[in-house]
């Protein structure tokens, strides 16, 4: 891979932290938000989705939201355990999406395609090129593997 496709993986990898960190840190620092609106207005899979909007469930399905979005976008930011973040994001857009889509329409201004889905391709792209191996810890972590043993054992000898 060139550097300029290493940088402009990089960059995705830092946007799509960023929003989802953002995302989570405000949901978690609002006491009054819930899902529970979102979900009860699905168009698509509503039994599955007014389900989960129910009293009993919507404590631990806002948790999952709220943390979901927080702890995928700060490993896509350090860069730790990006292939499964990056895969986590894919479940968490499709969730997103399913209630929105009324085919063909997808929310109120899309046809099949829309933001949702250019979030999972973005993510299909951090896993295929395992995007935390440049600049983030994931790549620290392979480099480090790479050493010879002898080489280990004399930086932890200390």
């Amino acid at each position: 891979m060139t550097q300029s496709q290493k940088k402009a993986v990089f960059l995705l990898r830092m946007a799509l932290g960023a929003l989802f960190l953002y995302a989570g840190i405000a949901k978690l620092m609002n006491p009054e938000w819930t899902s529970v609106g979102y979900l009860a207005g699905a168009q698509t899979l509503s039994g599955f989705y007014g389900w989960l909007a129910l009293p009993q469930n919507i404590t631990w399905v806002d948790m999952l939201n709220e943390w979901g979005l927080f702890l995928v976008g700060a490993t896509l930011m350090l860069g730790v355990g990006t292939r499964i973040a990056a895969s986590l994001g894919v479940l968490i857009m499709a969730l997103y999406y399913i209630p929105t889509l009324n085919f063909p329409y997808a929310g109120e201004h899309a046809y099949i395609v829309d933001e949702h889905i250019i979030y999972i391709a973005g993510f299909i792209v951090l896993v295929v090129f395992n995007a935390g191996i440049y600049w983030g810890i994931d790549g620290m972590i392979q480099r480090s593997r790479q050493l010879p043993t002898w080489i280990k054992k004399c930086l932890w000898c200390k």
